[in-house]
């Protein structure tokens, strides 16, 4: 059992470092472009915002619309903690991620006692007022023509691609190790069956809190790396168009599926580059998939399910293993 558990550990940390260094290499040596590696980092970002969304809807059972407003407030606490208070730019993210997990648990604390569509009605309703108190603090904001941000992320492609994607597996890394604890299980079992946790003596209301807090600390995070790639951020980006934008990449992924989630983030990220020549037509693109998922695979790509390369390489491996069996036969 040890040795299984050393053996998918160094798998995956050997996978984990050729999706870093070999990307990073080729944009290093020009063979991707810096727009083609822009776009991968941007899907990077999308990702990270996926997986917050995922944490809360998908994880959890929450429907939240309001995951882009937090985001804001990560690419503002970047901004001010790296320019007025002059701490280093991962500081400056680390701590983001704190501020807004904080803001998460104050608006999670009187809303997380809805359930439903009310609940999507109250956070929706949050992320609204946060981007209306972004664009009237002008003085902190910038107001409605945002606030610039000058980082060395925004001007070297390979190293921001690099942080990105690392901060992207470092997430999914924890996501995932936090859902096989015991806290995970019991938010599983409370989005599942909130009754039967209840009377099982799961504290229903405490690990929604502990899902929405970490929700908002991944999308904190997210912010505070999204601004320090474009280097600009208007209130705007609290809308509700772009937490819409943030659970389709859940939806069409599969809901409580970390892999979906990711997958799909990269692939419409992609998808809407690829058909700018269609130029507003290309709107038409996301309600169409929409329309598809729900008709004919609603549960998502993946559903539940998740893209395991430990399950892919024991299958190869016992392929190679029963052809040099008939070999030997």
């Amino acid at each position: 059992m040890k040795n299984t558990f050393i053996r998918n550990t160094i798998l995956l940390s050997i996978l984990a470092f050729l999706a870093l260094v070999v990307p990073s290499v080729l944009i290093k040596l020009g063979a991707i472009n810096a727009y083609t590696a822009q776009i991968f980092t941007l899907a990077g970002i999308n990702a990270i915002m996926a997986l917050s969304v995922n944490i809360i809807c998908g994880i959890t059972g929450q429907l939240s619309l309001g995951q882009a407003g937090f985001m804001a407030i990560g690419c503002y606490s970047t901004i001010i903690l790296t320019q007025t208070v002059h701490l280093p730019l991962f500081a400056s993210i680390v701590l983001a991620g704190i501020i807004t997990a904080f803001f998460g648990f104050l608006i999670g604390f009187p809303t997380l006692k809805l359930d439903g569509d009310y609940l999507a009605i109250v956070t929706l309703g949050f992320g609204e007022i946060i981007r209306v108190v972004l664009v009237n603090m002008k003085a902190i904001t910038g107001g409605p023509n945002g606030k610039q941000f000058n980082t060395l992320l925004g001007f070297n492609p390979t190293l921001a691609f690099f942080v990105i994607t690392a901060s992207l597996l470092l997430i999914v890394v924890l996501v995932q190790n936090f859902v096989r604890s015991t806290y995970g299980r019991a938010i599983l079992a409370v989005r599942d069956d909130e009754i039967a946790a209840n009377s099982s003596g799961i504290a229903v209301f405490r690990y929604k809190m502990i899902g929405f807090v970490i929700a908002s600390f991944v999308a904190g995070i997210g912010g505070g790396l999204y601004v320090s790639l474009i280097g600009f951020v208007k209130p705007e980006q609290a809308s509700f168009n772009n937490s819409i934008n943030y659970l389709i990449y859940v939806v069409l992924g599969g809901m409580g599926s970390t892999t979906g989630s990711i997958l799909a983030a990269y692939v419409l990220t992609f998808l809407q580059e690829f058909l700018r020549f269609l130029k507003n037509f290309r709107l038409l693109i996301y309600p169409l998939i929409l329309i598809a998922v729900m008709l004919f695979r609603p549960q998502g790509l993946l559903g539940y399910k998740e893209i395991s390369f430990v399950k892919l390489y024991e299958k190869i491996r016992q392929k190679i293993s029963s052809k040099k069996q008939e070999e030997n036969a």
